[in-house]
Protein backbone atom coordinates (compact mmCIF):
# COMPACT_ATOMS: atom_id res chain seq x y z
CA UNK A 1 0.00 0.00 0.00
CA UNK A 2 1.59 3.56 -0.94
CA UNK A 3 1.43 6.74 0.82
CA UNK A 4 -1.02 8.07 -1.81
CA UNK A 5 -3.29 5.50 -0.93
CA UNK A 6 -3.04 5.69 2.84
CA UNK A 7 -3.87 9.45 2.86
CA UNK A 8 -7.05 8.53 0.78
CA UNK A 9 -8.36 6.14 3.03
CA UNK A 10 -7.39 8.22 6.11
CA UNK A 11 -9.17 11.31 4.52
CA UNK A 12 -11.97 9.15 3.66
CA UNK A 13 -12.35 7.63 6.94
CA UNK A 14 -12.17 10.56 8.86
CA UNK A 15 -14.60 12.74 6.49
CA UNK A 16 -17.23 9.41 7.48
CA UNK A 17 -16.93 9.76 10.71
CA UNK A 18 -17.35 13.57 10.66
CA UNK A 19 -20.88 12.99 8.36
CA UNK A 20 -21.86 10.04 11.16
CA UNK A 21 -21.24 12.56 13.77
CA UNK A 22 -22.79 15.73 12.52
CA UNK A 23 -25.85 13.62 11.41
CA UNK A 24 -26.18 12.10 14.91
CA UNK A 25 -25.74 16.04 15.85
CA UNK A 26 -28.73 16.62 13.94
CA UNK A 27 -30.97 13.65 15.01
CA UNK A 28 -30.29 14.74 18.76
CA UNK A 29 -31.34 18.15 17.73
CA UNK A 30 -33.85 17.10 16.17
CA UNK A 31 -35.51 14.70 18.59
CA UNK A 32 -35.08 17.68 21.50
CA UNK A 33 -37.09 19.94 19.17
CA UNK A 34 -39.73 17.32 19.18
CA UNK A 35 -40.06 16.52 22.54
CA UNK A 36 -39.84 20.25 23.81
CA UNK A 37 -43.26 20.43 21.59
CA UNK A 38 -44.48 17.86 23.51
CA UNK A 39 -44.05 19.89 26.40
CA UNK A 40 -45.94 23.05 25.03
CA UNK A 41 -48.66 20.16 23.76
CA UNK A 42 -49.25 18.83 26.91
CA UNK A 43 -50.10 22.31 28.52
CA UNK A 44 -52.16 22.96 25.67
CA UNK A 45 -54.46 20.26 25.95
CA UNK A 46 -54.29 21.20 29.80
CA UNK A 47 -55.39 24.89 28.51
CA UNK A 48 -57.96 22.94 26.47
CA UNK A 49 -59.82 20.77 29.28
CA UNK A 50 -60.14 23.68 31.40
CA UNK A 51 -61.82 25.41 29.38
CA UNK A 52 -65.01 24.16 28.86
CA UNK A 53 -65.50 23.72 32.75
CA UNK A 54 -64.79 27.91 33.11
CA UNK A 55 -67.51 28.27 30.29
CA UNK A 56 -70.14 25.78 32.11
CA UNK A 57 -69.61 27.70 35.45
CA UNK A 58 -69.66 31.64 33.79
CA UNK A 59 -72.88 29.85 32.18
CA UNK A 60 -74.41 29.80 35.64
CA UNK A 61 -74.64 33.08 36.10
CA UNK A 62 -74.57 34.96 32.59
CA UNK A 63 -76.68 32.51 30.46
CA UNK A 64 -78.00 35.21 28.44
CA UNK A 65 -74.38 35.86 27.19
CA UNK A 66 -74.28 32.60 24.75
CA UNK A 67 -72.42 34.53 21.61
CA UNK A 68 -69.30 34.84 24.14
CA UNK A 69 -69.79 31.43 24.75
CA UNK A 70 -69.85 30.47 21.10
CA UNK A 71 -66.67 32.38 20.36
CA UNK A 72 -64.90 30.40 23.40
CA UNK A 73 -66.60 27.18 22.06
CA UNK A 74 -65.01 27.47 18.41
CA UNK A 75 -62.15 29.07 19.65
CA UNK A 76 -60.97 26.35 21.50
CA UNK A 77 -62.29 23.99 19.01
CA UNK A 78 -60.06 25.36 16.19
CA UNK A 79 -57.24 25.14 18.65
CA UNK A 80 -57.79 21.66 19.36
CA UNK A 81 -57.34 21.00 15.51
CA UNK A 82 -54.56 22.63 14.63
CA UNK A 83 -51.29 20.95 13.90
CA UNK A 84 -48.24 23.23 12.65
CA UNK A 85 -46.38 25.00 15.24
CA UNK A 86 -47.37 28.45 13.41
CA UNK A 87 -51.06 27.00 13.28
CA UNK A 88 -51.38 26.44 16.90
CA UNK A 89 -49.75 29.92 17.19
CA UNK A 90 -52.76 31.22 15.72
CA UNK A 91 -55.53 29.22 17.12
CA UNK A 92 -53.93 29.94 20.75
CA UNK A 93 -54.05 33.69 19.84
CA UNK A 94 -57.79 33.63 18.86
CA UNK A 95 -58.52 31.53 21.88
CA UNK A 96 -56.72 34.24 24.58
CA UNK A 97 -58.72 36.89 22.72
CA UNK A 98 -62.15 35.30 23.74
CA UNK A 99 -61.05 34.12 27.05
CA UNK A 100 -60.25 37.96 27.13
CA UNK A 101 -63.94 38.25 26.99
CA UNK A 102 -65.21 35.43 28.87
CA UNK A 103 -63.41 36.73 31.14
CA UNK A 104 -64.66 41.04 31.07
CA UNK A 105 -67.82 39.04 30.83
CA UNK A 106 -67.28 37.70 34.34
CA UNK A 107 -66.16 41.37 35.84
CA UNK A 108 -70.09 42.15 35.42
CA UNK A 109 -70.94 39.40 38.18
CA UNK A 110 -69.70 39.89 41.45
CA UNK A 111 -71.13 36.44 42.72
CA UNK A 112 -69.63 34.59 39.66
CA UNK A 113 -65.89 36.49 40.88
CA UNK A 114 -67.03 35.06 44.16
CA UNK A 115 -67.22 31.83 42.98
CA UNK A 116 -64.64 29.14 44.21
CA UNK A 117 -65.11 26.97 41.07
CA UNK A 118 -64.83 29.79 39.50
CA UNK A 119 -61.99 31.27 41.06
CA UNK A 120 -59.88 28.09 41.08
CA UNK A 121 -60.47 27.27 37.54
CA UNK A 122 -58.95 30.90 36.91
CA UNK A 123 -56.33 29.96 39.16
CA UNK A 124 -55.29 27.17 37.35
CA UNK A 125 -55.50 28.84 33.90
CA UNK A 126 -53.25 31.04 34.80
CA UNK A 127 -50.89 29.05 36.00
CA UNK A 128 -51.32 26.25 32.82
CA UNK A 129 -50.55 30.12 30.62
CA UNK A 130 -47.68 30.59 32.82
CA UNK A 131 -46.19 26.66 32.00
CA UNK A 132 -47.16 27.46 29.37
CA UNK A 133 -44.89 30.56 28.38
CA UNK A 134 -42.22 28.41 29.60
CA UNK A 135 -42.54 25.47 27.66
CA UNK A 136 -42.62 27.57 24.49
CA UNK A 137 -39.62 29.57 25.24
CA UNK A 138 -37.55 26.68 25.66
CA UNK A 139 -39.03 25.02 22.61
CA UNK A 140 -38.33 28.24 20.72
CA UNK A 141 -34.16 27.98 22.14
CA UNK A 142 -34.47 24.68 21.38
CA UNK A 143 -35.88 25.42 18.16
CA UNK A 144 -32.90 28.37 17.20
CA UNK A 145 -30.28 25.73 17.68
CA UNK A 146 -31.43 23.04 15.58
CA UNK A 147 -32.19 25.49 12.78
CA UNK A 148 -28.96 26.47 13.33
CA UNK A 149 -27.37 23.51 12.94
CA UNK A 150 -29.04 22.60 10.35
CA UNK A 151 -28.28 26.42 8.26
CA UNK A 152 -24.45 26.53 9.02
CA UNK A 153 -21.81 25.33 6.93
CA UNK A 154 -20.52 22.55 6.65
CA UNK A 155 -23.79 20.60 8.31
CA UNK A 156 -26.04 22.53 5.83
CA UNK A 157 -24.72 19.88 3.43
CA UNK A 158 -25.32 16.67 5.78
CA UNK A 159 -28.89 18.30 6.41
CA UNK A 160 -29.73 18.48 2.90
CA UNK A 161 -28.35 14.99 1.94
CA UNK A 162 -30.64 13.60 5.03
CA UNK A 163 -33.46 16.09 4.45
CA UNK A 164 -33.81 17.67 7.48
CA UNK A 165 -35.65 20.80 7.36
CA UNK A 166 -36.14 23.78 9.50
CA UNK A 167 -38.41 23.71 12.36
CA UNK A 168 -40.82 26.87 12.91
CA UNK A 169 -41.05 28.53 16.16
CA UNK A 170 -43.79 29.26 18.27
CA UNK A 171 -45.02 32.24 18.58
CA UNK A 172 -47.72 33.47 20.91
CA UNK A 173 -48.45 37.26 21.30
CA UNK A 174 -48.44 38.50 24.58
CA UNK A 175 -50.17 41.55 24.46
CA UNK A 176 -47.76 43.38 27.85
CA UNK A 177 -44.71 43.08 25.49
CA UNK A 178 -46.72 44.86 22.25
CA UNK A 179 -47.18 47.85 24.89
CA UNK A 180 -45.13 50.19 24.63
CA UNK A 181 -44.81 52.34 27.59
CA UNK A 182 -45.42 56.71 27.06
CA UNK A 183 -43.06 58.60 28.42
CA UNK A 184 -43.07 61.90 28.30
CA UNK A 185 -40.15 64.28 30.42
CA UNK A 186 -41.71 67.30 28.91
CA UNK A 187 -44.99 67.78 31.25
CA UNK A 188 -44.86 68.41 35.05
Amino acid sequence: MNTFTFLFVIVIVVLALYILNAYNSLVRQRNQASEAWSDIDVQLKRRHNLIPNLVETVKGYAAHESNTFEMVTKARAQALTAQTPAEHAQAENALSGTLKTLFAVSEQYPELKANTNFLELQRELSDTENKIQSAYRFYNGVVRDYNTAVETAPNNIIAGMFHFAKRDFFELENESEKEVPNVDFASK
